[in-house]
């Protein structure tokens, strides 16, 4: 076979190479998917980056007013969520570590203070005490709450089932912690005055009868 035949032969096949790139191109741009504005459906945990590179911290949630809920709440179905935790903890009076440190009187514990059990550095450098307060926030997502944990648990997101868990860990003890008073309600604000032109014009006195 001569060269020209060779030339033909690889001038085809760049040919071909060359039209096949140029149609994927084309049908790239044609049939590119355009994303929605908003999603379909938020993962539960899952934080956004924006485009800047730094994670938008969550939205601080507004603590319950716990003297009022602990006493409406549904103990039952907080023993009855409980289960979730026994996966790896002993809620029992034998206090027994197992995967995680055992939750028999957890309520108003210090934090990481459970002997013979290795916490997370993150645990122990939380510091504080297991409040009604911090149970309610580590409950809604473990991981994102204190970031190192070893807890796994993917948190519960509705306040009720919450509420109800704490409920129950709160009477899961030798001598439950106290439900606190509840918070007194907020005064009325009083309203604001009202501006010097929307006073009412003093009523005018009565003329004198000069009759008299």
């Amino acid at each position: 076979m001569n060269s020209f035949e060779w030339n033909k032969i690889i001038g085809a096949v760049l040919g071909t190479a060359i039209f096949i790139f140029v149609v994927r191109l084309v049908a790239e741009n044609i049939y590119e998917p355009e994303k929605p504005a908003k999603p379909g459906y938020v993962v539960e945990g899952v934080v956004e980056t924006p485009a800047g590179g730094a994670a938008s911290a969550p939205a601080e949630e507004t603590m319950p007013d716990w003297g009022t809920v602990l006493a409406k709440a549904d103990v039952g179905h907080g023993k009855a969520l409980s289960g979730r935790c026994q996966q790896c903890h002993d809620l029992s009076a034998a206090r027994t570590n197992e995967i995680g440190p055992e939750l028999y009187g957890v309520v108003e514990r210090p934090r990481a203070s459970v002997a013979g059990f290795s916490y997370s550095a993150a645990m122990k450098g939380k510091g504080g005490a297991w409040s009604f307060d911090e149970l309610f926030k580590f409950l809604k997502s473990p991981g994102a709450y204190i970031p190192g944990t070893k807890m796994t648990f993917a948190g519960l997101s509705r306040e009720a089932d919450r509420i109800d868990l704490i409920a129950f860990l709160r009477t899961n003890a030798a001598s439950p912690v106290a439900i606190p008073a509840p918070k007194p309600a907020e005064a009325a604000k009083p309203d604001a005055a009202a501006p010097a032109g929307d006073k009412a014009a003093p009523a005018e006195a009565a003329p004198k009868d000069k009759s008299n």
